[in-house]
């Protein structure tokens, strides 16, 4: 994965086509991406711990407390 920092957060609701990739209920981190957005797309760092676009519409986007954020953060650094 890029060093490019996570920014949000998104569940995922649709995996069909990408099971391998994703699993739906989990939690996903979010790398913020003009260029994939304007494509309809979210640049979210799948199951093997890469980034790739996927489409907007498998996920819904959550809001989860600054501080778990932060610890989300420190943990997906660790495990590259």
């Amino acid at each position: 994965m890029k060093n490019n920092r996570i920014n949000r957060f998104v569940v995922c609701i649709n995996n069909k086509g990408y099971e391998a990739s994703l699993q739906i209920g989990k939690l996903y981190g979010v790398i913020a991406d003009e260029q994939a957005a304007e494509s309809g797309l979210l640049r979210v760092i799948d199951e093997e711990g890469e980034d790739y676009g996927y489409p907007t519409e498998r996920f819904f986007p959550v809001e989860i407390p600054q501080a778990l954020a932060r610890a989300l953060q420190t943990a997906t650094r660790s495990t590259r």
